[in-house]
């Protein structure tokens, strides 16, 4: 039988190695940090959760439908799925490397059967002997071995940090693609219901111009108007006709867009036009420090960076002895019967260590190339980091700019209305010429799409900002 006592005295020496870890400490890489955004001093913070759950951050815009269609973006989009399945693939590369943590133990057996020519010389003894001469004989075999690495310089245990390092990089690609498809989808659902406003505005142009049209024809059949008033007044009307064969175009693209974001064929797919929710909502920032926390995008380079760091350790241990137990006990017989006889019974249990000698450097090429492999993820996230924050000062000044210039665009939209109709009715009075109503209304409709487009913009702007700013929130009390 196996000692149990040189068991245990093999197992102690490997633990007491295994305590021996060359791997350097990973420390966070520092990143400059602003006391607080430029573009928005004074906000109020929210609550950094970057594990939680995000939440329906796009209900915040009261539609309906866009709720409706942005649910459907984590079930259906391609992207969000391949960024699931990447996930499910670190995380089963983590239980694989923590697997390399225990013993292997296998079961093992077999049979065999021989036979050659029965020899004249010397006596041999055979189970089976034909009255041909040739001589047989059976061979049975069954075992039970083991084998275990001890992780006496924190190879496994690092290997193991890494890959669940990478897993959470992976789960923060899979939030990041999400909220990337989920922020795509609002900003393509805004801008078609944006060509739905703008339609129905040259619509409205359109059949305006239509009555002009009519008038100025009645006034050149009297003789008041010359021809140039009623050519005037057709090119202005086939002008906006063509707008709004363009604005079509434009919205039959926007839906084909939404239709693959949703994982829909754009052929199965069509959204009805629908009066626009002009709704804007107030997104209260985060404070810089916390931006770090919320991001997923920063949230997994600054994992990938923890996972580099684990592999400087890995590769360092190149330069140890690798020491390995294993212990096996078995029997073999010529027959099945003494199979389980205790005379047929062998165990062995050995404990080796090989170390490398002389390899020309490859060793050191490697953490070489490990050590460079870290400084590049940290440059990367020290990159993400101040990409953050400038998305964050972008959209909020953004926000800021909108928000005037839709008050300027309303202001001049109502002159411009105001002074289409002066116009047209000083027309009608024969006070001015064509030319001086076409101005009008060119400059009236270019007033009223220009307000409707500032307003599509500061929705898609502050879709952006929570973008920026890593999704959802928790209002801070």
């Amino acid at each position: 039988m196996i000692s149990a006592s040189r068991i245990a005295i093999a197992t102690a020496i490997a633990l007491q190695l295994a305590g021996c870890a060359v791997g350097p400490v990973y420390e966070r890489p520092a990143t400059p940090l602003p006391a607080q955004f430029k573009e928005a001093p004074g906000w109020v913070p929210a609550m950094p959760a970057d594990a939680a759950d995000r939440g329906a951050w796009w209900s915040l815009f009261n539609d309906p439908v866009l709720n409706q269609l942005a649910s459907e973006v984590d079930v259906s989009n391609q992207n969000v799925a391949a960024a699931a399945a990447a996930y499910e693939q670190a995380r089963a590369l983590v239980r694989e490397q923590r697997a390399a943590l225990f013993p292997i133990v296998s079961l093992d057996g077999g049979g065999s059967r021989s036979g050659g020519s029965r020899s004249n010389t010397g006596n041999t003894s055979s189970a089976t002997t034909a009255a041909s001469g040739v001589r047989t004989s059976n061979s049975y075999q069954v075992g039970i071995g083991g084998s275990w690495e001890p992780d006496v310089w924190g190879r496994l245990r690092a290997s193991v940090t890494s890959a669940g390092a990478s897993a959470e990089a992976s789960a923060a690609d899979l939030a990041s693609a999400r909220l990337a498809a989920q922020g795509e989808l609002a900003a393509n659902y805004f801008a078609l219901r944006l060509t739905d406003l703008q339609t129905g505005l040259l619509r409205d142009s359109i059949a305006g111009y239509q009555r002009v049209l009519q008038i100025t024809r009645n006034r050149y059949a009297a003789g008041i108007a010359p021809k140039t008033d009623v050519l005037q007044s057709e090119t202005q009307l086939a002008n906006a006709q063509a707008d709004e064969v363009g604005l079509a175009r434009q919205r039959a693209q926007l839906e084909h867009a939404i239709a693959v974001l949703i994982g829909k064929l754009p052929s199965d797919f069509a959204l009805a036009p629908t009066t626009w929710k002009n709704f804007v909502p107030d997104v209260p920032a985060v404070l810089p420090s916390t931006l770090l926390q919320r991001r997923p995008d920063i949230a997994g380079a600054e994992r990938r960076v923890a996972a580099a760091n684990e592999q400087i350790g890995i590769a360092r241990t190149g330069y140890f002895p690798s020491v390995g137990l294993n212990a096996s006990y078995g029997t073999a017989a010529s027959t099945v019967g003494n199979l389980f006889n205790a005379s047929t019974m062998l165990w062995s249990l050995g404990l080796s260590a090989v170390q490398t000698i002389f390899d020309a450097g490859a060793t050191g090429a490697r953490i070489d190339a490990t050590r460079a492999a870290h400084e590049q993820a940290v440059a990367r996230y020290r990159q993400t980091v101040l990409t953050a924050f400038q998305d964050v000062e972008d959209q909020l000044s953004a926000g800021q700019v909108l928000a005037r210039q839709v008050e300027l665009r309303q202001q001049a939209s109502t002159a411009a209305d105001q002074a289409e109709t002066q116009m047209l009715n000083r027309y009608r009075a024969g006070q001015v010429n064509y030319t001086e109503v076409v101005n009008a209304q060119v400059t009236a409709l270019n007033a009223r799409r220009s307000l409707a487009q500032a307003q599509a913009d500061r929705q898609t702007a502050a879709v952006a900002l929570i973008q920026a700013l890593g999704g959802g929130w928790t209002q801070a009390q």
